[in-house]
């Protein structure tokens, strides 16, 4: 079927539930980043693979959201369709809000799936469409629309261990119950994935690239259930958390546990991260007091524990291995002359980095990006579509691996042959946009907005900008893209913390010309104390040379020049003891400082 097709069945389903228009949001019932195929409604219907998106389908018209990272992706995706692309953040584009407001009128009704979409959304769309008498309903009507729909994943659950874990199940529950009579709660039903995982250190493989275990958690004060179907676990597992207080239900029972709740709770309810069915259930029990904030578990998790950092690091390690064993085979097949794609890029890097001791797996979908397509911030080659690379300009490599000792996340753009002076020029910009943040001081209390500067004004220095953050919180064996922490431009609520980790990457991104990226990752320390307060700083933990083809080293100040120099000799030293001679040699020479 095409989208025109998919979109008009669609409507046949609104006109015989008597509703006007549909919202289909980016969303599984944990309100996951990465969905299961199963989930993946608002790709299916529109056609646009992105990973952030929002659907809006009337009996008339639709239209597509999408923020800047996939303006040009989007717009090739679902050419030739009815739907109308808006651009976020593009002046002139109206908001999700402003087109309900605009599109809908007295008396009409707006479907969603309330198991598909966080309930602060809907709550923020009841108050502006409420007072214009439009209702909003809790519909399933992607469902009967969606033939050999893919099943839901039942992967085999596992649990994390204690060595790679640092705490126990049980610890961290004591920690929750703490943060919860901090904010005058003693219950919580942990919905996010991530938060389940981290809480029981659980892990699955449910997701794409993302290592967890569909699954609800309530805990209150003196228990802790574990919605997930008990067969998956092996029996030591189910054991262990039994042993931590943990009990285990069917995963399909956490609706019904809720309705038959029947003890009185102060249920701490974070909006972002519930979905609407979910808040509704909460809403309909009179036993439960519900208390807005938010799951105290995702700044827990936040900040890693020592046993976890020196986890990151071992993984950092391997990962640096692989990157290094990648960019010495891309040397030796541009130099024999061989004809490559991105998917070859893609799969040889796939093979480098499973085959270190410990890999379960790629943290997300490799960015493989040789020249203009590069300009897609989320690109992903394919057989049917993938570019060849030539001996001139840039290829852009974004990419990252699951370890049992840490999730990695880490681009570099390699010069293939000879640049173009704004190449250099481009290239440059964005080395010392990623220098100038990673050699910062700053003093705590600073969040990441305050930081964001940092790195932007070398790029705004030029009149340039990238349409998305500078950096996000990673997970530890889980999400590739965590909060609260991250570096963006928007205001951020959430200061820096000795013990987070966020992405160094800033960009540039030329439509039809170019894209640019060098990543790296830092862990967040404290640096010093005195008089005027603390003071923190980052430590980089991302251990792969970076490719100096195509810097002007006249553009670059001392500081920057040295901080450059002393990041290459910690990346020799660091990962030559893992390295052949050979390649140790081959590092040692990438690695050599700029005088």
């Amino acid at each position: 079927m095409t989208t025109n097709q998919k979109l008009d069945a669609l409507r046949q389903s609104m006109k015989a539930a008597g509703v006007d228009a549909c919202l289909i949001p980016t969303a599984d019932p944990h309100i996951s980043e990465y969905l299961p195929e199963h989930w993946a409604a608002r790709s299916y219907f529109s056609g646009f693979t992105g990973s952030q998106g929002t659907l809006v389908v009337t009996l008339t018209q639709s239209a597509l959201w999408v923020d800047g990272r996939y303006f040009i992706q989007a717009e090739r995706q679902i050419q030739g369709s009815e739907i109308t692309l808006q651009r976020m953040g593009v002046a002139g584009v109206p908001t999700l809000q402003e087109y309900l407001k605009t599109t809908l009128t007295a008396g009409q009704t707006l479907a969603v799936d309330g198991m598909l979409a966080p309930s602060s959304l809907i709550l923020e769309l009841e108050q502006l469409l409420n007072p214009m008498d439009i209702t909003i309903r809790s519909v399933d009507l992607i469902s009967e629309n969606w033939p050999n729909r893919p099943a839901l994943p039942a992967s085999k659950a596992w649990l994390l261990e204690e060595r790679f874990a640092g705490l126990s199940a049980a610890e961290k529950l004591a920690q929750v119950r703490k943060a919860l009579a901090q904010q005058n709660a003693n219950t919580l039903v942990v919905t996010r994935l991530d938060s389940v995982a981290w809480l029981l250190n659980l892990r699955g493989g449910d997701l794409p690239c993302t290592p967890f275990a569909l699954g609800y958690c309530v805990v209150d004060e003196d228990s802790a259930v574990l919605f997930l179907d008990k067969e998956r676990l092996d029996s030591q597992s189910v054991e262990a958390l039994q042993q931590q207080g943990v009990s285990i239900q069917p995963y399909t029972a956490l609706v019904d546990f809720l309705k038959g709740y029947s003890r009185a709770a102060r249920v701490l309810v974070d909006t972002e991260g519930t979905n609407w069915a979910i808040y509704q259930t909460l809403q309909q029990n009179s036993h439960f007091t519900m208390l807005e904030g938010e799951d105290p578990i995702q700044a827990l998790k936040a900040v890693k524990n020592p046993v976890e950092i020196q986890n990151i690091r071992n993984a950092h390690i391997k990962d640096g291995v692989a990157m290094v064993r990648f960019q010495i085979w891309l040397e030796q097949q541009l130099a024999a002359g061989s004809s490559l794609t991105e998917v070859d890029v893609d799969a040889k890097l796939f093979e480098l980095r499973t085959a270190q001791p410990d890999n379960i797996g790629i943290s997300f979908d490799t960015i493989a990006a040789y020249g203009a397509n590069a300009a897609m911030m989320h690109y992903h080659a394919t057989p049917e579509s993938c570019s060849w690379l030539e001996p001139r300009g840039f290829l852009l490599v974004d990419s990252g691996g699951q370890y049992l000792d840490g999730t990695t996340d880490i681009t570099r753009t390699y010069a293939l042959g000879p640049l173009t002076e704004q190449e250099k020029d481009f290239y440059t910009y964005v080395l010392k946009a990623h220098i100038d943040l990673a050699q910062v001081q700053f003093l705590e209390g600073c969040t990441g907005s305050n930081l964001d500067i940092m790195a932007r004004a070398a790029v705004w220095k030029h009149g340039i900008d990238y349409r998305c953050g500078t950096g996000h919180g990673i997970g530890f064996v889980g999400n590739v893209h965590e909060g609260p922490q991250r570096l963006h431009t928007r205001l951020q609520k959430v200061a820096f913390e000795p013990g987070m980790i966020v992405t160094n990457e800033p960009g540039i991104y030329e439509e039809g010309l170019v894209g640019i990226r060098i990543e790296n990752e830092l862990l967040c320390e404290l640096r010093t104390e005195n008089q005027y307060g603390r003071f923190l700083g980052f430590e980089v933990i991302t251990y792969c040379p970076i490719d100096l083809t195509g810097v002007r080293k006249e553009l670059l100040t001392q500081d920057e020049l040295e901080w450059l120099n002393a990041f290459h000799a910690q990346v020799y030293n660091t990962l030559k003891p893992h390295l052949t001679q050979e390649e140790a040699q081959w590092l040692e020479e990438k690695t050599k400082p700029l005088a």
